[in-house]
């Protein structure tokens, strides 16, 4: 692994890698910071861009937008108790309250503390479990890979917030976007309803920029407006050594945690943050105190969820599964870029995958020392209004969309996708089981009819191979599970608290 780790280094710190490294951690926290722009919106903003970068600097810019987002995010939500990342939403409940005891500075310190030591251990997870588990995938053939994705699917679905029938529906909708166009195998137009300009399908840029950039903005000016909060005084930054013995254990916790989510379909940053805060709680003896300024509720989440946002790389790199939306973004960016994520990139493509581990704690180093010293800097940029910033997120969009292929068709679908995502927004469906529909389906769908060709058409191919046969199991169990009343009480007041 020392070589291994060495051959990274070695292509993370070139000067051009190192300067996209601090570009997409610097383009992260700004986005953590302002609310209403995740790092879902904004990869999708940049993946136009991707297509003039080398693979390595295009992911790795990507890569630090991603955790970037993570540190910023809890600025404002400690200050302003307006989490700039969804997975930040639970740091402001004692984040906040620590900023109106005048405990701003420490609050911000625990957070990038933790931040650093759980990105630090996701990463060396990384290099550990990757290769272990791109040996183990180099034993799939279709059959296996098909089952894979549904069992990913299904994970997803389960695990999405909101209403259980909302996330079915909006994985079918992504599946039957993913199979417009052409048919590879016989010829046939597929849902393209006369359109030529549909009939090489839609592309991924359009489908993540209408329902992740231009819905987003649509929904925050009709939710946001111009609000802006009152910012907490900061006050000292370093904790004392009782700050620190208090939330160490905390951040281990919440390391650990997010570290095993994060590996989970529909785990990630978002799910690691609210494990931590709940387990964080269940087991404190006086857990009255949690939301009146704990310290634990900032340093445990804040932990958790840098440590699933490295680790959900894990199942994307090896396995070329997608755990969340920005996964789901990241194996588009290699997708444009001609590379097919799973144990080949590990083999064939050494540098890229060494390279990306490497950046990753060079990265979370770059966010510590950005963060701290700049806090009023970051706090300053809330004073731009909304109704000055999303017209040139548009305007940005727009151009991107327009420069994919030089048409006016695609910012066009790109303008109706979006209203319709607004919609889908305001009726409560969220757009991570849409996108990853349709990044899966076309996969799916490749390796059904691959597998039923090997076995010349009989679907008993999937319950005669073991680790087929076991994914399906495990989806027939977690259904099972899912459909008895208790189960579903259980994950409604998950999500509810």
């Amino acid at each position: 692994m020392l070589d291994n780790l060495a051959l990274g280094f070695s292509v993370a710190t070139t000067p051009a890698n190192l300067a996209f490294a601090f570009l997409g951690c610097l383009l992260g926290t700004l986005i953590g910071v302002l609310p209403g722009i995740g790092p879902v919106a904004t990869m999708a903003m940049l993946l136009p861009i991707t297509y003039s970068l080398s693979p390595v600097a295009a992911l790795i810019m990507l890569a630090g937008i991603y955790y970037g987002s993570q540190y910023g995010g809890s600025t404002t939500a400690i200050l302003l108790n307006l989490p700039g990342e969804s997975s930040s939403v639970v740091t402001a409940l004692d984040g906040h309250a620590m900023a109106r005891d005048g405990r701003a500075g420490i609050a911000l310190a625990v957070a990038a503390i933790g931040s650093f030591v759980a990105g630090s251990f996701g990463t060396l997870a990384l290099a550990a479990f990757g290769p272990v588990l791109a040996g183990v995938a180099q034993k799939f053939g279709a059959p296996e890979y098909f089952s894979l994705m549904l069992f990913g699917l299904v994970c997803a679905t389960l695990l999405a917030a909101g209403d259980f029938v909302k996330a079915i529906a909006m994985v079918i909708v992504g599946l039957l976007m993913g199979i417009v166009g052409t048919d590879v195998n016989s010829g046939a137009s597929r849902l393209t309803f006369g359109a030529t300009n549909l009939s090489e399908g839609i592309d991924f840029v359009i489908v993540a920029l209408s329902f992740f950039g231009l819905a987003e903005v649509i929904g925050n000016l009709v939710q946001h407006g111009d609000q802006h909060g009152t910012v907490s005084k900061v006050g000292r930054l370093m904790p004392s050594a009782a700050d620190l013995r208090e939330a160490a254990p905390a951040m281990a916790r919440g390391t650990i945690l997010g570290s095993i989510l994060g590996l989970l379909p529909g785990g990630g940053a978002v799910l690691s943050s609210f494990a931590s805060y709940m387990f964080e709680k269940r087991i404190s003896k006086t857990p009255e105190r949690f939301g009146r300024g704990a310290i634990e509720g900032v340093a445990g989440p804040e932990s958790a969820n840098n440590a699933g946002a490295q680790t959900s790389f894990i199942p994307l790199l090896t396995l070329g599964i997608p755990s969340n939306a920005v996964m789901a973004l990241m194996m588009g960016a290699m997708m444009i870029q001609g590379i097919a994520p799973g144990s080949a990139v590990m083999a064939t493509n050494p540098t890229l995958f060494w390279g990306m581990v490497a950046s990753m704690w060079i990265g979370n180093l770059m966010l510590l020392i950005i963060n701290l010293p700049l806090v009023g800097l970051w706090v300053k940029l809330l004073s731009v209004p909304y109704r000055i910033l999303y017209p040139c997120i548009v305007m940005f969009c727009c151009i991107g969309l327009y420069s994919l292929n030089t048409s006016s068709f695609d910012v066009y679908l790109a303008s109706a996708l979006s209203v319709i995502g607004y919609v889908l927004i305001r009726l409560g469906c969220e757009g991570a089981p849409l996108i990853l529909g349709f990044i899966l389906g076309p996969l799916l769908e490749e390796n059904l009819r691959r597998s039923l060709v090997l076995s010349q058409g009989s679907p008993s191919i999937f319950i005669e191979r073991p680790i087929s046969a076991t994914f399906l199991a495990l989806i027939l169990v977690m259904l099972a599970l899912f459909l008895l009343p208790s189960a579903r009480k259980q994950r409604e007041e998950a999500f509810q608290e």
